[in-house]
Order: structure tokens, then C-alpha cells, then sequence
């Protein structure tokens, strides 16, 4: 049940991360509301820029998305942002809307590493 309730069109592994690309992981919880709202408004930053930037779902309860959460101690419903090097930016909370993903995005291409904010 819970493998319906995925938003398609996002990856659930992670190993892309690093890869030249920003990364925008998701740390997706059927359980809480704001899973659907945060994967929608990530749907809509991915088609206004492209494929510039990885869009990941942790899914907890899985073992992948545990094993994300455990490495970098993400909560449900938490959004992370790693550099095109794979280094963790900055983590937020959902909902956050399409824009602030674009500018988020934006500002991890022109970074190169740095500390979780």
C-alpha cells in the first residue's frame, strides 16, 4: 500500500548524489500531509528547471530511505540540499514552495561544499 501512495516520477536511491548535479531529497512520510503537498511543489521547480538538479525521495520505512535518514539524521518530512559535490547544504522543513527549491537549487550550483545549515 504504502508503494502507491509514492509520487511517481521520483527516484527513491540516492546514489546520484555527488554526481555534477544539485540534489534535492525529500524525506517522503505518507503518514504526514505536507509529504504530497512538498512533492507537488518539488514537481513544479522541476519543470521550470529541467533536469539541473536531482529531485530524491527518501521513503521512510524503506531501506533505502532509512538508511538515507540514518546518514544524515533526516527527519519525516524534511527537505535536504547537497551541492553538485554531494556535500549537504542546508535542510528545511516542509512545505517549501516551488520558488524557494529554484533558488535553493541556484545557490547549490554556484557552491561548491559547505556545512548543514
Amino acid at each position: 500500500m504504502v508503494f502507491n501512495a509514492i509520487p511517481k516520477g521520483f527516484k527513491t536511491t540516492h546514489e546520484e548524489i555527488g554526481t555534477g548535479k544539485p540534489a534535492v531529497v525529500f524525506v517522503y512520510d505518507p503518514n504526514f500531509t505536507v509529504s504530497n503537498a512538498q512533492t507537488e511543489q518539488m514537481n513544479e521547480a522541476r519543470s521550470q528547471i529541467g533536469d539541473t538538479a536531482l529531485f530524491l525521495i527518501a521513503r521512510v520505512g524503506s531501506p533505502t530511505g532509512e538508511e538515507f535518514r540514518s546518514r544524515y539524521r533526516a527527519n519525516s518530512a524534511e527537505i535536504l540540499l547537497f551541492s553538485p559535490s554531494g556535500q549537504l547544504l542546508e535542510r528545511d522543513r516542509a512545505v517549501r514552495s516551488a520558488g524557494n527549491i529554484i533558488q535553493w537549487v541556484q545557490s547549490a550550483s554556484a557552491n561548491t561544499g559547505g556545512d548543514a545549515k
